[in-house]
């Protein structure tokens, strides 16, 4: 099936579907031969952008409740579908791999800052997460960096809680089989319990068959590379941006301890903020009114520099 935001936004709760009504607009940019699909609201006279991004399983549609909470307060905001997912179109699906997703990400934000000043706010939610830490760590320019997750690939404890399956497995054995097995592309369901992205049934049925994210597949050299990359920089030495780790405080599938041993360590000023009473796919209350608060408070601050 593929789906589009306005089924994502019929799974907020009712007083938030209410006030997320912005629609996307729709544009793209090139980058290494590829189309990249970006959802945007445009507010030329807003003192601040925000950029949302997805992890494995995600695409600027899944995301765009909080994109349009985000606009709903005056940010100019922008959503990338990441090579492989929602809309942007790839040449090779089987050739992307994680450190592509580092690239775009840096280059985009690049980009961005090359044509407009205002600070940017970036968010990465689930995988996003240590995504957008290793592309502000990168590209520079960040105001604040806002993530629901901080998985580090190198902690084992992180691979089995993302995929049993893939913690049964030796790094060792993907690397000297990666000429065969990198370009296969397996359902994502298949090497991740996705059902676990929601604790709203409705919703996490909604990721597992949306073809455009957590229905779709994954290359498996995408996996192999996550699995043996590292992030830009070690926490001690992250300074790129003040962070705030709002995790989702019920989360079945990523628990706040496995983000909490990155978090601890960064250098840069930072803040925890569990949001309560929300999944992995943070949509509940309290959690989505802690998440609106924390956007309107840094926009608040840009409005009053």
């Amino acid at each position: 099936m593929l789906y589009d935001h306005t089924d994502y936004l019929r799974c907020l709760p009712p007083a938030w579907q209410a006030r997320a009504t912005i629609p996307p607009e729709t544009d793209c940019w090139a980058w290494r031969g590829m189309q990249v699909h970006i959802a945007r609201v445009r507010r030329p006279q807003a003192p601040a952008r925000l950029m949302i991004l997805h992890g494995a399983g995600g695409h600027a549609g899944a995301l765009w409740p909080a994109a349009a909470l985000a606009a709903e307060i005056g940010y100019d905001v922008l959503v990338p579908d990441l090579p492989g997912y929602g809309r942007t179109r790839v040449p090779r699906p089987g050739a992307v791999r994680y450190p592509d997703w580092v690239a775009c990400v840096a280059d985009l934000l690049r980009a961005e800052q090359a044509r407009d000043d205002r600070p940017l706010v970036l968010v990465g939610a689930s995988m996003g997460g240590l995504l957008a830490y290793s592309a502000a760590a990168r590209a520079g320019g960040v105001a604040h960096l806002v993530v629901t997750c901080l998985l580090d690939p190198r902690d084992r404890v992180v691979w089995s809680a993302l995929s049993p399956l893939v913690g049964r497995w030796s790094l060792g054995l993907m690397k000297a089989s990666a000429r065969l097995t990198d370009p296969l592309r397996l359902p994502i369901r298949w090497l991740t319990p996705m059902q676990r992205i929601a604790n709203d049934p409705r919703l996490s049925q909604l990721c597992c068959t949306d073809e455009r994210g957590g229905g779709g597949r994954i290359a498996l050299g995408f996996l192999r590379t996550w699995l043996g990359s590292s992030p830009e920089v070690e926490p001690e030495a992250f300074t790129a941006a003040p962070v705030v780790l709002a995790h989702p405080a019920d989360d079945r599938w990523t628990p706040a301890s496995l983000s909490l041993r990155f978090f601890e360590r960064i250098a840069a000023p930072k803040r925890y903020l569990p949001l309560l009473g929300a999944g992995h796919f943070p949509v509940e209350e309290p959690g989505i009114s802690q998440l609106q608060a924390l956007f309107a408070e840094l926009f608040a601050g840009f409005v009053q520099a």
